[in-house]
């Protein structure tokens, strides 16, 4: 075999190798700016260059830089500039070696728009071989169709999530002596629908229901399944029963539906011209309320099973709320951590001392934070209410 012929193999083996490492480098998760920088970095290393890549944000919208990198002096042998095999690092420069070199392609797959491009440039040597060229469009092609499923991933995921927000977010109206606030946190980056909720329910004599839930499992079946027990739960408290009756009427509905998903419960009905709260729990976390001067009690109660067994055996609790005491109903998302007994977790939760006087609403931003719920592996859902004070006569 002539002496170019072994040249011109030698140099394909290098292109296809850098292919290869193209693929295992390039796009490791579905996160647009880690792609970028992966790309940056490849290009930069096998084409000893510096390399930029800028994307937009949406078709036609202006440029912005998401990635640079500049050529490091260690890693793979480039391709010779001259089409002849690995470069030798120890040929001297001509006196042109000065000259700056910039490359440019689209970052797109064959026919489709851009989302933006991939720069390399460097100073001296010769111009981009056409095998350096190739290897650039190709790991271009490779991040688009990464950044391309990032970006759908994105954008379903964010539909999820504001259907969540919309389904947990938005309680009935509870009668405005009572000052309620609510939260939800999805789990993790990559969260999807679930079957956590909370809602309010006006009743009768001044009084309502607070009502927080967690359907078992994730994903969309779960979110049809927690949706449909809201459903029935409005019918059934609009007929005023006590709050483990409607429990069990609950139980009983849903358990003639083998497709449904058991769910854990539980309900307060506050009745604020008596200053009580009366609960009813079904395999729920006991809640906890939090004194006018910041001190946390969880609220002792008696736990049935979950809704959909059928089993029944649901009991009523009834508490005072005193002046200034704010309540707060939760799912296991927001103190269960992994490895770690459950009366552990709910012990933290009441070891909480929070700002004397605090209300609903900072109540709920101050547990979610010192729990450190944002970073919590399951959903989270709470719902804080608090007995309006009365206006002096």
């Amino acid at each position: 075999m002539a002496e170019q012929d072994v040249e011109r193999a030698e140099a394909l083996l290098t292109r296809v190798r850098a292919l290869e490492q193209a693929i295992g480098e390039i796009g490791t998760t579905l996160d647009e700016t880690n792609t970028c920088r992966e790309l940056a970095a490849f290009a930069a290393r096998h084409l000893r260059a510096a390399a930029a890549v800028d994307v937009a944000t949406e078709p036609g919208a202006p440029l912005r830089r998401a990635a640079h990198a500049e050529p490091t002096t260690s890693g793979p042998e480039p391709v010779d500039p001259t089409g002849g095999g690995p470069a030798a690092h120890g040929h001297p420069l001509p006196a042109s070696a000065a000259a700056a070199h910039r490359l440019s392609v689209p970052l797109a797959v064959h026919d489709e728009t851009p989302l933006g491009s991939v720069t390399v440039s460097r100073t001296g040597g010769e111009p981009f071989s056409g095998d350096e060229a190739a290897l650039l469009r190709h790991a271009a092609r490779l991040a688009a169709r990464h950044l391309a499923h990032a970006r759908r991933l994105a954008a379903t995921e964010d539909t999820a999530l504001h259907l969540q927000r919309a389904l947990v977010a938005e309680p009935g109206r509870p009668h405005p002596n009572l000052e309620i606030a609510g939260g939800y946190l999805p789990a993790g980056p990559r969260a999807l629908v679930g079957g956590d909720w909370f809602e309010t329910v006006r009743l009768h004599f001044g009084r309502s229901l607070l009502v927080v839930g967690d359907v078992m499992g994730h994903g969309l079946d779960a979110a049809v399944d927690m949706n449909a027990y809201r459903t029935a739960l409005r019918e059934v408290a609009a007929t005023d029963l006590p709050p483990h009756r409607v429990l069990r009427h609950l139980d009983s509905v849903v358990a003639e539906d083998d497709a449904r998903r058991p769910a854990t419960c539980l309900l307060v009905r506050v009745d604020p011209a008596r200053a009580a709260a009366t609960f009813a729990s079904a395999g729920h976390l006991p809640p906890v309320v939090f004194g006018a001067d910041g001190s946390a009690e969880l609220v002792d109660l008696p736990v049935g099973p979950p809704l959909g067994t059928g089993v029944g055996g649901y009991e009523p609790t009834t508490r005072p709320l005193r002046p200034g005491d704010t309540l707060l109903i939760f799912t296991d998302g927001l103190v269960e951590r992994r490895g770690e007994d459950i009366d552990v977790s709910l012990g933290r939760l009441a070891a909480l001392r929070l700002p004397p006087d605090s209300g609903p609403g900072q109540v709920v931003d101050e547990v979610l934070r010192r729990l450190d719920a944002h970073g919590a592996e399951d959903d989270v859902a709470v719902l804080a209410a608090r007995i309006r004070a009365r206006a002096p006569q």
